[in-house]
């Protein structure tokens, strides 16, 4: 059976995953009918799984009824705030439990949401601050002291909810306890029952922004509908039933969520980011799932809380794979509940996926491609799909196009199996930047956004991700395309974490180098590293220089390599 063909069986009015046809801004789109239309809606829908967990952190256990009476308390006195519709609620906080009520508190009043992110500086967050004119701000201790220094220059800022503060806080009418409004999170059982606030939504409002990752220039603030976010709600697990039928698995039988075992999700990656969003805050939500999370990541504590908590599905980005695979090859712990890692948002070796396989044969792997301009998944392959196309990023959601374009005159379509940048179009692509008309002219060109990602198609619609456009190499003339030779890298037995960058040549203008971080116990070196990669790829590829890291290499809390980081260790070194 083709792709097309899967699709369609899926996607029809009596499929599981029934489609319809929409017009925005006078072009038409195929969305999910059953999804909800907006995140009252889906708040709404959560009173089915009052009884059940919804969020555990350390000793912290709450459930669904307990999150929806904060979640409605919060919202209330947002109201009494004067927060309406429209006004921007930013959340600067690490992974709590708080960070949910956080959200839907503040959605359920109509405001467009704002996470920031929590690594941020506190030039960098007043920046957000100011730029999204946030009129309440809901923070914990840590990000209280990075942004204190700053309050007054966001003059938007009427009112900063300041969550587990054991010590008095800082003299500021600006600043309140969020306790002093929810209680903490073993209060929440005994607040009112839900009493929403009369706000009136319709699925294309505006509910949240998203900044990007900025790892070069200043973040953009992607505004998204409810209708970008609730889609993915279908469009996550559909390739999945997809890939089931064209490799003959069995599928799994159509049952009342509150019949089935809940489905128990750990936390990998920091809500503010896309896919912790959509994956833990709205599909968690929508099954009827529980949310395991932990202070920050480490892979010890994320194994011990898999056997613990009987955790089902992880992942986040390759590097977390890496890692937790790592741990699990030297533990003896029963990690047997587990049945699917998925990771995305950087690029993934295909070592990578022969070892989960082998540590885990009873998981289900998956991958795909997206970025916070598409809410996350747009393309996606798993299971056998994955394990038979191995290099792939997948293919698209259904309602989700790519084109591949030449980058340079950004209107020409390329052939079949060529390179070229990735366009893409569907009702996941954001409505547009945050106060960016110059950034939305030169990246939104009639309904379809340009993303920057270099990649190619093949003949079933299989992306192949090449690298991205200002990540490519170009030396003497030749193009180097820093994912195929990170690729090359990862497929020595001793390479845990590796990335390439151009480093500056006087004649050829630049030349590839690498940073690699290699397994506990490896002894390779740079000749070995480099001999390695001459064996599989051509010789003008080879890094000219290895360098080697002893901890993870730097990465943003999105997950995407410091290059610039990076760049700055070969800095004064000979050639």
């Amino acid at each position: 059976m083709s792709i097309a063909e899967a699709n369609a069986l899926l996607t029809a009015p009596d499929g599981r995953f029934p489609m319809k046809t929409i017009t925005l801004d006078g072009r038409e789109y195929e969305v999910f009918v059953n999804v909800p239309a907006t995140f009252r809606d889906l708040f709404d829908a959560t009173a089915k799984f009052a009884s059940r967990e919804y969020v555990v952190y350390e000793d912290e256990r709450v459930t669904y009824d307990a999150f929806r009476r904060a979640s409605a308390a919060l919202a209330q006195r947002l109201v009494a705030e004067g927060v309406q519709k429209g006004d921007r609620v930013a959340i600067v906080m690490r992974n709590l439990p708080e960070w949910f009520v956080a959200f839907y508190g503040a959605a359920l009043t109509g405001a467009i949401v704002t996470p920031l992110n929590g690594w941020w500086t506190g030039p960098e967050l007043e920046f957000a601050l100011v730029d999204s004119g946030a009129k309440v701000a809901i923070v914990d201790p840590e990000r209280l002291k990075v942004i204190a220094p700053h309050l007054d220059a966001c003059p938007a800022l009427g009112r900063v909810f300041v969550s587990r503060h054991d010590a008095p806080l800082p003299v500021d009418e600006r600043l309140a306890r969020l306790e002093d409004v929810v209680g903490a999170p073993n209060d929440w059982p005994g607040l009112p029952e839900p009493s929403l606030p009369a706000v009136e939504m319709q699925p294309d409002d505006d509910v949240a922004i998203l900044y990007t990752s900025g790892t070069t220039g200043r973040p953009k603030g992607a505004l998204a509908t409810h209708r970008n976010i609730l889609n993915n709600i279908s469009a996550v697990p559909l390739p999945i039933m997809r890939a089931m039928i064209r490799w003959g698995e069995p599928m799994p039988p159509v049952v009342d969520p509150l019949a089935a075992p809940q489905r128990v999700n750990l936390a990998a990656v920091p809500l503010f980011h896309g896919t912790g969003l959509v994956t833990q805050v709205v599909l968690a939500a929508a099954g009827g799932f529980k949310v395991v999370m932990m202070r920050r990541w480490d892979a010890s504590e994320a194994v011990r809380l898999i056997e613990r908590e009987k955790v089902n599905v992880t992942g986040g980005v390759p590097t977390i794979a890496w890692q937790l695979l790592e741990e699990a090859e030297n533990t003896s712990a029963d990690l047997s509940s587990l049945t699917s890692i998925a990771y995305g948002g950087a690029p993934a070796a295909a070592e990578l996926t022969r070892r989960i396989k082998a540590r885990f044969p009873q998981v289900r792997m998956g991958t795909g491609w997206g970025m916070t301009e598409t809410l996350a998944t747009f393309t996606t392959a798993s299971g056998l799909e994955y394990e038979m196309h191995p290099d792939t990023a997948g293919t698209c959601v259904p309602g989700n196009q790519l084109q591949i374009r030449d980058a340079e005159d950004g209107k020409t379509v390329l052939p079949t199996g060529e390179v070229g940048e990735l366009w893409a179009r569907g009702p996941q692509v954001i409505k547009g930047y945050w106060n960016r008309p110059e950034a939305n002219a030169e990246t939104f060109v009639d309904g379809w956004l340009r993303t920057g990602d270099l990649g190619k198609l093949d003949e079933e619609g299989y992306l192949t991700l090449v690298d991205r456009a200002k990540d490519m190499v170009i030396r003497g003339g030749e193009n180097i395309y820093c994912l195929e030779v990170e690729n090359a890298i990862y497929e020595h037995p001793d390479v845990m974490d590796a990335a390439v960058v151009g480093v500056p040549h006087p004649v050829l203008g630049e030349e590839p180098a690498a940073v690699v971080r290699l397994a506990s116990g490896s002894k390779a070196d740079e000749a070995a590293i480099r001999d390695h990669v001459a064996s599989r790829i051509a010789r003008f590829k080879v890094p000219v220089r290895v360098l080697f890291m002893d901890e993870n290499l730097p990465r943003n809390a999105n997950g995407k390599i410091m290059k610039a980081d990076l760049r700055a260790m070969f800095a004064g070194q000979d050639a």
